[in-house]
């Protein structure tokens, strides 16, 4: 097996502890005397052995405290070195703080077990109380290491997995910010949408017809309509503008879409349309009471009004319908408008408005349907319409209100 290239601090203190143990010896400084092996040199084996370990404490320390171990044994039965002791706590506090978290819990119970039955040991040989040093000595050279090195470990884990938690909260706080920033990009493009989409397609149909017909007077009508709707779109840009700055001590709330603007922004379909052919009916069949939660009727509103500017880029002639019904505990909303060939100027579209009625209704965890179906059998024969319907909960605390 090749052991891994041991780390520089570690080959550091392996090199100072052999000089450290290698002067002792020097001077005859030993721990003890009378020994099995009583020559001079022999308590240099154990050292050297030890240090050799020592250089393995970080890298391999489950290596490191079996030699270790080892070695120890066999410098009591020569006069022994202070260095080769210390050298082996070292062993035993890096096994605990380097090693794996099962070496890590087993080695301070095994030590404790050792330093318990040493002193037993000795107790049952000598029978006096320098067994009970014994132990202690014992005790100070395995236990109390091993114990320092749990400390420091479980520490290290501590702080580890604060780090970690640190990071965690770290990354789900950016990455909720930047799910809020999408979110509110997408509210600010519905809204920017829904609000001038409706007059830049009037200024657009009534700007191509002033163009393409030679009529002073449906020319000074079509410009009215455009200066109308600028003056509008206008107003309604300032109000985004000022949703999107920072709202200050003096800065007062925006007032919001609501269905009670409803005759006002179909009216205005009506003066858009005349040109075209349209005509414009609300049918709001709503029970009276009290009003509806804030999102639902803003969310009514937009429908209604991109269901308006669609069917004044595509309607062919004939009657625009706006319905609103509030049953089992939902906000019903039907736009129908003629489907067919459509005379004069049309506007492009993009296909957003349909995106953002749908992006409005999932919010609100309600259902919307937009698409060509057969006519209602007024007279139109085979003809089709563009309907668009959309269910939009209300709630059950709004329920139990208004009953």
């Amino acid at each position: 097996m090749t052991l891994p290239r041991p780390h520089r601090v570690d080959l550091l203190i392996a090199l100072a502890g052999l000089a450290t143990g290698v002067l002792l010896w020097s001077f005859g400084l030993y721990t003890t005397g009378g020994r099995l092996f009583d020559e001079r040199w022999a308590a240099l084996v154990p050292l050297a052995v030890m240090a050799g370990a020592e250089a393995l404490r970080r890298v391999a320390p489950q290596t490191a405290l079996a030699v270790g171990t080892l070695a120890i044994v066999a410098d009591q039965f020569t006069n022994g070195n202070l260095a080769t002791v210390l050298m082996f706590t070292d062993i035993v506090y890096a096994a605990v703080v380097y090693g794996t978290p099962g070496q890590a819990r087993r080695i301070p119970y095994t030590t404790a077990l050792v330093t318990v039955g040493t002193t037993v040991a000795f107790l049952v040989w000598w029978q006096n109380a320098f067994a009970l040093l014994v132990g202690v000595i014992t005790g100070i050279v395995s236990f109390l290491p091993a114990v320092t090195g749990s400390i420091v470990r479980n520490h290290r884990e501590a702080a580890e997995s604060a780090r970690l938690r640190a990071e965690q909260t770290a990354l789900l706080a950016e990455i909720d910010r930047a799910q809020a920033v999408v979110a509110e990009r997408a509210r600010m493009a519905r809204e920017l949408h829904d609000m001038v989409a409706n007059h830049l397609s009037a200024i657009a149909i009534h700007s191509t017809a002033a163009l393409s017909l030679d009529d002073p007077g449906t020319t000074r009508q079509a410009l009215t309509v455009i200066r109308e709707n600028s003056v509008a779109g206008l107003a309604e840009m300032r109000r985004l503008i000022g949703l999107l700055r920072e709202s200050g001590a003096e800065t007062e709330p925006a007032a919001t879409a609501s269905l009670a603007g409803l005759d006002a922004l179909v009216e205005q379909a009506r003066t858009n349309g005349s040109a075209s052919g349209l005509r414009f009916t609300l049918d709001d069949a709503r029970r009276e009471g009290p009003g509806l939660p804030a999102p639902v009727e803003l969310a009514a509103y937009r429908i209604v009004q991109e269901s308006l500017t669609n069917a004044l880029k595509h309607a062919a002639p004939g009657e625009v319908r706006v319905a609103l019904a509030h049953e089992e505990g939902a906000l019903r909303v039907t736009v129908t408008s003629p489907y067919g060939q459509r005379p004069g100027p049309r506007a492009p579209g993009s296909g957003a408005g349909l995106v953002g009625m749908r992006e409005r209704v999932a919010l609100l965890e309600g259902s919307l349907e937009a698409g060509l179906e057969a006519g209602d059998g007024d007279g139109d024969g085979d003809a089709k319409v563009w309907r668009v319907r959309a269910v939009l909960p209300v709630g059950a605390s709004e329920e139990e209100e208004r009953a």
